[in-house]
């Protein structure tokens, strides 16, 4: 699977892709705000989660996620991932989230591969939902998502122990819906 935007590929993972993986996530201000990548993150780390996305694409269509390495034409380096997870197909929903390397923050990659992501989910799996959400410590996550419409829906209070720090951290819970993307993409 690759989705394409004017600067980003959005790709499934590959081996080649480990150094880029721990550059982007060895770092506690990207990692503390994702709650299950470690701090450090390793080489280990990084070739065990590719191996988990190889094995997960190998499912063709009865596949409940994507994991999509964001790729940066210019550069034709890694500097993100992002994830469309627990798509449940009757239900028309799935969740996920994302990453970009903190070298690569204020470029608006983030908002760019989040809308060819929700446009992927919308268009061409016909999701009608999408769940996200962010750490309460976290609000600059929240601006991504309100961008496309996104709403607050509540909050897991103590929800997640981060592995990256061991705090537990409360989560919003957040939500999309087709026809609120729809009216948002159009004005």
């Amino acid at each position: 699977m690759r989705l394409e935007t004017n600067r980003l590929i959005l790709r499934e993972w590959s081996k080649k892709d480990v150094n880029d993986i721990v550059e982007g996530l060895n770092d506690l201000e990207v990692s503390k705000w994702l709650a299950f990548a470690p701090y450090p993150y390793t080489k280990k780390d990084a070739e065990e989660w590719i191996n988990f996305c190889i094995k997960g694409a190998k499912k063709g269509n009865k596949r409940d996620s994507y994991e999509f390495a964001i790729e940066l034409k210019s550069e034709k380096k890694i500097i993100g991932g992002i994830s469309l997870s627990r798509i449940n197909k009757f239900q028309g929903t799935a969740g996920g989230g994302i990453w970009i390397n903190a070298k690569y923050h204020g470029h608006g990659y983030g908002t760019e591969a989040f809308g060819e992501r929700l446009k992927f989910a919308f268009n061409k799996l016909k999701l009608r939902r999408i769940e996200n959400g962010f750490f309460k410590e976290n609000p600059s996550s929240f601006k991504i998502q309100k961008r496309f419409g996104y709403k607050i829906e509540g909050m897991r209070r103590g929800g997640f122990r981060c592995k990256a720090d061991g705090k537990i951290k409360d989560e919003y819970i957040t939500g999309l819906l087709r026809k609120d993307w729809k009216k948002k993409v159009k004005s």
